[in-house]
């Protein structure tokens, strides 16, 4: 008893937290978009993956939550940094982005927030209208279940979810082929290249 009060008391902290995770996650989404280092950006993009799976966890969306924590954090994100890891000499070089695509990036970016900050003010001014539809369709989301969404990943879904491991497995064995070959052109070139007396 004393404990559910407790869980209760915590439900007005919930905005808070979440507004702190969305900053975060803009944070570092910034990062990655000023890093100059790759793997610096992979970390600011853990950063990203995971405020948004937090933010996930607050709305109750749990299995989007894991689900954001495994592929992308715990798939995607570790295979770029082995693929940089593995192809890369040094990891740590700093990119020379020219100006021309700095500013495309910063063109696309900036239509991409004005579009989200649109729809933002326009689910919020018909939020009063359509609150009971919002409603509805999360009783709806609820009364689907993360079990016959498992058992609908395990059966209908299974095959796409099984070639996309495959690939992400030739990925990585062709990022250690490409660079195994890189190493041992660079230590053929270094080692016959030098002059002879």
């Amino acid at each position: 008893m004393i404990l559910a009060q407790q869980i209760n008391d915590l439900s007005g902290i919930v905005p808070l937290l979440f507004y702190g995770f969305a900053a975060l996650a803009v944070l570092g989404a910034l990062g990655v978009v000023f890093s100059q280092q790759i793997v610096r950006m992979a970390i600011w993009l853990l950063f990203t993956l995971g405020a948004v799976a937090l933010m996930y966890f607050l709305l109750g969306a749990e299995f989007l939550a894991a689900i954001q924590l495994v592929v992308y954090v715990g798939g995607t994100l570790i295979l770029i940094i082995f693929g940089v890891m593995l192809t890369s000499k040094n990891p740590f070089t700093s990119l020379d982005i020219p100006p021309y695509e700095r500013f495309i990036g910063w063109a696309v970016g900036l239509i991409g927030a004005a579009l989200m900050v649109f729809t933002g003010l326009a689910v919020a001014a018909g939020s009063a209208t359509s609150s009971q539809t919002i409603q509805e369709t999360a009783d709806t989301a609820a009364s689907f279940g993360v079990t016959e969404l498992g058992r609908s990943m395990l059966t209908k879904y299974m095959i796409p979810f099984e070639v996309a491991g495959v690939l992400l497995l030739v990925v990585m064995i062709g990022a250690a082929y490409i660079a195994k070959g890189r190493h041992e052109q660079a230590d053929s070139g270094s080692s016959g290249g030098g002059p002879t007396a």
